[in-house]
This record gives structure tokens, C-alpha cells and sequence, in this order.
């Protein structure tokens, strides 16, 4: 494995990985293809622009042709694939974009490595695919029930994964993965969204009882875990990957105020999203075999984070005041949270 083709590679996990790439595999090169949707930002990859093991490429990865161009032009032997639509709260306003990349997209990826014979194809998926889980922890020969358009599209790309592994003989691998938190993670989803809100002394919308629990990861931990398994992984198999402690989403605003010196009470509690998933939990005991483990403690990984957005303004900040960030956020939250301006956001 020399040549990296790192699909979604300018979003949030993907950015981290390729980072991590370079920097512990000095022979290997690394082609990112992105589609520069609202999520993909090269921001993110800005470091890299002088290195020559470093390759952009924009474009979408439902384009079999250019996905085509890509893997024979840079001579690709293995592919990881982070691109997908990935936040419930957008699955529920606009499922169809889900089905399209997670399911259609991965068909092609998966086409594409069949073809030119890739070394290995890997698959970056989620814990949501199994649906809540009240009590114990999922194993990856758990069944599958999920219980939005986002965890259900995830699902129909690994299985088709699988299936191709089965059929054809693409070598294949499975990552599922628990919430990642960390540098560059775009600031809609709940922890820079909390971070960022408070830092400006706005609202916190907490979704209903704010008990739900999450396996919150620092991002560089699951990266560290994916590049095990791509190397190291057995062909036709999934791993989870977590840190093995829950933690509530109440609990974890609370310790971005404390973090920031800001009061308990920026928290805004919300009407709760439909189908709102209580509890995941993942049991890592594959993986732990493979000699990889979760470093940091949720404590650990919410202070890394929390310092990150602090002395990362200018790049969240454009976002956040952009009209794509702010037309979401009216649609999210317009009617739940108490009317408030700050730095051109409205919310009526």
C-alpha cells in the first residue's frame, strides 16, 4: 500500500486521517477526492498544499469516469472511503442526497477497486447502523436496525461492501465507528456547535432530556484505529471502534461551560428530534486484537477540542456567519430557541 486514494478526505474525519497518513508513512502518497460540499472544506488540508505526496482532486464520487480518471492516473493500489452524508438532523430534511452518496457512491468506489485491483478497499462507517442500544454493547455480528435515512444508507453501503467481498473478491474492510470529536469538525453537529455557540455566549440547544448517551471518540484516536485495520484488518471483516465509556450529551455540555468559564445556564433544552437514538454503545474487543486502543478520556478529548475552536476562530467563524450555516441553522432550530443576533446569525 503506497498510493492513497482518500474519498471525503476534506471533511472532518477524512482531513485528520490524511494528516496522519503523512505524517507516519513517509513512503506513501495520498490522492483526496472531494466534492466540496458544505462539509468538505480545504481549509482543513491548507498545511499540505507544498507537499508532494499530497494530490487534490474535486469532484464527486458518484462520477464514475472521473473516479476512473483518478484511480489510473494516480496509479491507486488502496482506497479508503470517507465520503458520505453524515448528519441525522440533515437526513430528515433531505434524505434522498443520503441514498445517492452513501449507497450509489460506494457502488462505484467499489466497481472502481474491483477493476483495477486494489490491495485493499476500506469502508468507514458508523455505530449508528445498529440503532439504539438500551442495554450491553454492539458486536459486529450484531443485526442491523436503524432508524434514520443517515444510519440506514450507511448500512446499505456496508453490506454492499460485503457483498462485493463475497462476489468478487474485493478485499474489503469495515470500520464502525462512535462520535468523533477534534479539530476541523464542521460546527452544525453538537460539540463545536456547543463550543462555538458558547464562546459567543448563545444558547445551547439541548435536545430534549439531554440523556442520551454517546461514545464520544478524540478524532485522532479513530484515524489511529482505521490505519490498523487497513493494514492490519482481516479482508471480508468489521471492527468497532470506541472508547468503551458512554457519556450524556448533558454532561457534555455542561463540561464545554466549565471548559470556557461560561454558566450552566446557555443551556436551552429543545423539542427532541423524531426517532432520537437513546443510548450506543460498541463492544471493541475485535479490534483490541489487533493491538489498538482509545487514548483519550472523554475529559481529555473535550479539553483538545475545546482549545482547538479557541484558538481556531477564523476558521470556524466564516462558517458559521456564511448564508449556507445560517439558512440551516433558521431551519433547525427556528421556533426552539429564544430570539437572538450575534455577528449577522439570526434566529427568530
Amino acid at each position: 500500500m503506497k498510493e492513497l486514494l482518500v474519498t471525503g478526505g476534506a471533511g472532518f474525519i477524512g482531513s485528520n486521517f490524511v494528516h496522519l497518513i503523512l505524517e507516519r508513512h513517509a513512503g506513501y502518497r495520498v490522492t483526496v477526492l472531494d466534492n466540496l460540499t458544505y462539509a468538505g472544506n480545504l481549509d482543513n488540508l491548507t498545511d499540505l498544499a507544498d507537499d508532494s505526496r499530497y494530490a487534490f482532486v474535486h469532484g464527486d464520487i458518484c462520477d464514475i469516469g472521473l473516479v476512473d480518471e483518478v484511480m489510473r492516473g494516480h496509479a491507486i493500489d488502496t482506497i479508503v472511503n470517507f465520503a458520505a452524508e453524515s448528519h441525522v438532523d440533515r437526513s430528515l430534511m433531505e434524505p434522498g442526497a443520503f441514498i445517492q452518496t452513501d449507497v450509489y457512491g460506494t457502488y462505484v468506489l467499489l466497481e472502481a477497486a474491483r477493476k483495477f485491483g486494489v490491495e485493499r478497499y476500506h469502508q468507514v462507517s458508523t455505530d449508528e447502523v445498529y440503532g439504539e442500544v438500551l442495554e450491553g454493547r454492539s458486536q459486529e455480528t450484531d443485526r442491523l436496525h436503524t432508524r434514520s435515512p443517515y444510519s440506514a444508507s450507511k448500512a446499505a453501503g456496508d453490506l454492499m461492501c460485503l457483498a462485493y467481498f463475497t462476489s468478487f473478491g474485493v478485499p474489503v474492510t469495515i470500520t464502525r465507528g462512535s462520535n468523533n470529536i477534534g479539530p476541523y469538525q464542521y460546527p452544525e453537529k453538537v460539540v463545536p456547535l456547543f463550543i462555538t455557540n458558547a464562546i459567543d455566549d448563545l444558547p445551547l440547544p439541548l435536545y430534549g432530556d439531554g440523556s442520551q448517551m454517546r461514545d464520544y471518540q478524540y478524532v485522532l484516536d479513530h484515524c489511529d484505529g482505521i490505519d490498523v485495520v487497513v493494514h492490519l484488518g482481516m479482508a471480508g471483516e468489521i471492527y468497532n471502534l470506541g472508547t468503551g465509556v458512554e457519556t450524556c450529551n448533558l454532561h457534555i455540555a455542561q463540561l464545554i461551560l466549565r471548559l470556557l468559564g461560561k454558566p450552566d445556564s446557555l443551556v436551552q433544552r429543545v423539542t427532541d428530534r423524531p426517532g432520537h437514538d437513546r443510548r450506543y454503545a460498541l463492544d471493541c474487543r475485535k479490534v483490541e486484537r489487533l493491538a489498538w486502543r482509545s487514548r483519550h478520556s472523554i475529559d481529555e478529548a473535550t479539553e483538545k477540542t475545546v482549545r482547538w475552536y479557541v484558538e481556531n476562530e477564523w476558521w470556524w467563524r466564516k462558517i458559521k456567519t456564511g448564508a449556507h450555516y445560517q439558512e440551516y441553522y433558521a431551519r433547525q432550530y427556528s421556533g426552539r430557541l429564544p430570539p437572538y443576533e450575534d455577528g449577522g446569525l439570526t434566529q427568530a
